[in-house]
């Protein structure tokens, strides 16, 4: 009957905006009619649309600019409560999630896409790629180095060209396909935590959003290193070029991932000690093998393209 009766206000407040009228916000002691669906409603907001009564003050303009003020300090407010949670509490977006505590944080494919555009905004300005390599690099500094020989001599055969004709092109377009597909590490660094945990009971959505975040934090971890690195080359110090820098840096950033991974996987999935620090060693190993497998991957597909 209720459903029925809101059914039936619903179109009248479509017949009456048809013809021109408008159904107003009217209030009274019983509570105030909904401008949506034309009913009286007792709540602060309709609970059959989520409309509120408009007030006079709404129209005016302290009004629009006290709400898009209210919107941008949200927005601002929940970004910045995530990033504070994905950088000094491991784990907690995570828990937060699969707990219900969705409204105060950004969704885990947001947090994902604002870490990754940060990232490639990060190496756009200082011109240092992590992800992608120049062709010239898969041909002769990479472990698959001989592998890429033949797979770019058959390509160059397939398509009657030569090599300089399609670095400058290969070497554009690594870099967007890396930017685009990085979240494929994510999923499958995902397939991974069902097995590091079997007895964690978790669905595998947990495992998804686990995950995303990890590698937001991994890409912001990444952010710092590519700019500390260009910083230092700015001041006349070494480069990410350099071994030693490389080196360093690369080990650095390494004992910072595994210290996150094992405090967030404490908090997400529990167990001692001794077995959350396997478990760290394990996933660290497998996002390091992800990592030179994501590099081969565009590679691979960049090629094929090009």
């Amino acid at each position: 009957m209720q459903f029925s009766l809101r059914r039936a206000n619903k179109a009248r407040a479509r017949r009456l905006r048809r013809s021109g009228e408008t159904v107003k916000p009217t209030t009274s002691t019983s509570g105030w009619t909904c401008p949506s669906c034309a009913q009286l409603v007792a709540t602060p907001f309709c609970p059959g649309c989520g409309e509120r009564p408009l007030l006079p003050r709404d129209l005016s303009l302290r009004g629009v600019f006290d709400k898009v003020l209210q919107a941008l300090t949200s927005i601002d407010g929940r970004m910045i409560r995530t990033l504070r949670a994905l950088l000094g509490r491991p784990g907690s977006l995570t828990l937060a999630f699969q707990t219900g505590q969705r409204r105060p944080y950004l969704g885990p494919i947001q947090v994902f896409l604002l870490a990754n555009v940060i990232f490639f905004g990060a190496q756009t300005l200082t011109h240092l790629n992590v992800f992608s390599s120049p062709l010239g690099s898969h041909l002769h500094d990479q472990d698959w180095s001989a592998l890429a020989q033949q797979m770019v001599a058959h390509h160059l055969a397939e398509k009657q060209t030569t090599l300089a004709a399609i670095t400058a092109t290969f070497d554009r377009s690594a870099v967007f396909n890396a930017k685009w597909l990085v979240i494929l590490m994510a999923l499958a660094f995902a397939l991974a935590l069902p097995l590091a945990s079997p007895h964690s009971r978790r669905p595998f959505a947990t495992h998804v959003v686990f995950a995303l975040h990890v590698y937001a934090f991994l890409l912001l971890l990444f952010s710092a290193g590519v700019s500390v690195a260009a910083a230092s080359a700015l001041i006349g110090g070494p480069s990410l070029t350099a071994p030693a820098m490389d080196n360093a840096l690369s080990l650095l950033l390494l004992a910072a991932s595994a210290a996150y991974l094992y405090v967030a996987v404490g908090v997400v999935y529990g167990g001692t000690p001794a077995g959350r620090l396997a478990k760290t060693a394990l996933l660290s190993l497998y996002a390091a093998a992800l990592v030179l497998g994501y590099r081969f991957l565009i590679f691979a597909i960049t090629l094929a393209f090009t």
